[in-house]
């Protein structure tokens, strides 16, 4: 069970209340229009409009609860809400806070897991999340210590569409692991946990070092920059994990398990099918641009594996096909299978310590409420006005703008605009405004 440390940290984008396309050239700064869409006389949620049910996990920064909407449109419905504690956020810790949330603002894919709503009070982040009821995928592998090749099969086939859509938005995930693994009601997956994620325009590398260290690529462990391709090693590991019970590079330590991931030769067990093997000798290459997955035709590289010939990509995407395992659960609010030392606990949200000023100043803006749910409500109370649009941030209020960014040089002078230079005082990221 992932504990809510684990479930909260680093990403960058943002997204105010609905979804919008953009794209980007290489070395070029896209200038892009978008639609805002604003609900007259809506108020932003809080956590009393949430009634506490169990504590699913619990972790150093906070809880993740199972909640009930008790008001609104969506009133009964069951959702994960994890609550942060501002005070114990290292510095490190809020920026990844804020970009996951981000993140997860932006993103709507039927196997990665949905932000609904976002809101903080003077001390607390909350993050209000699908409720999925199957647990995690590190969970049921415990519990089987491996799984047969169709069964592999059909979740790699999921997982890679998640991956392919974050990489087609210029994310690198950076955590594939079974506990970031969840699976809703019917067993599809679903990806969460988008704390160690991180925004990769194009031609650029991240060279942080972070990840669960045995799916950690090579060019992460040695820190000499990695890009999408580094998820698709990390897809290897997970792939190698369910298919035989063990990881393929694991030491005595956190220092031998790096050395082993660099420089060890891979065992392959000879009882995994010849198409089982081929994909992972093609995503265990140690130079990333050699690997699967890696070249500009992305997941198509992925389908086209005879690992994967009788999957049909189109109708999985579309939840038609069945899952190998249906969780057993038969109410809306079943936390079977979430570990009992948490769902025994009485649910309790204790008041929080207020933070820094500076702590306080980098959350402004984090509330947000799903595109879903202003569909749900009147929509004659919906107005469309427009607004600028800064590469990479979605739908930021014009009001936010100087709060969040610091305006830099002119970079064109246009009839009816000026388009200008900026920074996130945040992350320092770079943008266009126009």
């Amino acid at each position: 069970m992932p504990s809510v440390s684990d479930m909260a940290e680093d990403s960058e984008q943002y997204n105010e209340n609905q979804h919008s396309t953009y794209s980007h050239d290489q070395n070029e700064t896209a200038e892009i229009e978008i639609k805002d869409i604003t609900k007259l006389g809506h108020k932003k949620t809080s956590p009393k409009e949430f009634d506490l049910c169990k504590v699913l996990g619990q972790g150093s920064f906070g809880k993740v609860f199972l909640v009930r909407k008790n008001v609104g449109d969506d009133c009964g419905t069951f959702y994960a809400m994890k609550v942060l504690r501002k005070a114990t956020l290292k510095v490190r810790d809020r920026i990844r806070t804020k970009m996951e949330r981000d993140i997860l603002a932006q993103i709507s894919h039927p196997f990665i897991v949905k932000l609904h709503y976002a809101f903080q009070t003077e001390g607390k982040l909350y993050l209000i999340l699908d409720f999925l009821r199957g647990g995690d995928l590190f969970a049921r592998l415990s519990k089987e210590v491996m799984f047969t090749e169709e069964d592999v099969k059909f979740y790699l086939a999921e997982l890679a569409l998640a991956l392919d859509h974050l990489h087609g938005l210029g994310i690198i995930y950076r955590d594939l692991k079974p506990e970031n693994i969840l699976l809703d009601s019917e067993g599809h997956v679903a990806l969460t946990d988008f704390g160690l994620s991180k925004e990769s325009l194009d031609d650029e590398r991240a060279y942080s070092f972070c990840g669960t260290v045995e799916y950690m690529a090579p060019e992460v462990v040695n820190r000499k920059g990695h890009s999408t391709a580094a998820d698709w090693w990390s897809f290897g590991v997970l792939m190698f994990e369910m298919l035989t019970g063990t990881l393929p590079f694991q030491g005595q330590n956190r220092r031998e398990t790096m050395n082993q991931i660099l420089r060890a030769k891979l065992g392959m067990p000879q009882f995994l099918s010849p198409e089982a093997q081929s994909l992972l000798r093609a995503l265990f290459k140690r130079n990333p641009q050699n690997r699967l997955g890696s070249s500009s035709r992305g997941i198509d590289e992925i389908k086209k594996q005879q690992f994967f010939a009788t999957i049909d990509f189109e109708k999985l995407y579309k939840r038609e096909i069945q899952p190998p395992f249906k969780p057993a659960v038969t109410r809306a609010d079943d936390a079977f299978y979430f570990d009992s030392e948490f769902t025994s606990k009485t649910p309790k949200d204790s008041p929080g310590v207020p933070p820094s000023a500076a702590a306080h100043e980098l959350f402004r803006g984090f509330s947000f409420v799903a595109p879903q749910v202003y569909e749900a409500a009147d929509k004659n109370h919906l107005t469309v006005t427009k607004s600028p649009k800064i590469y990479g941030v979605s739908a930021i209020k014009p009001t936010a703008i100087l709060e969040e960014y610091e305006l830099k040089e002119d970079l064109g002078v246009g009839s009816f605009s000026i388009c200008k230079r900026c920074i996130h005082k945040a992350t320092r990221q770079e943008y266009a405004v126009k």
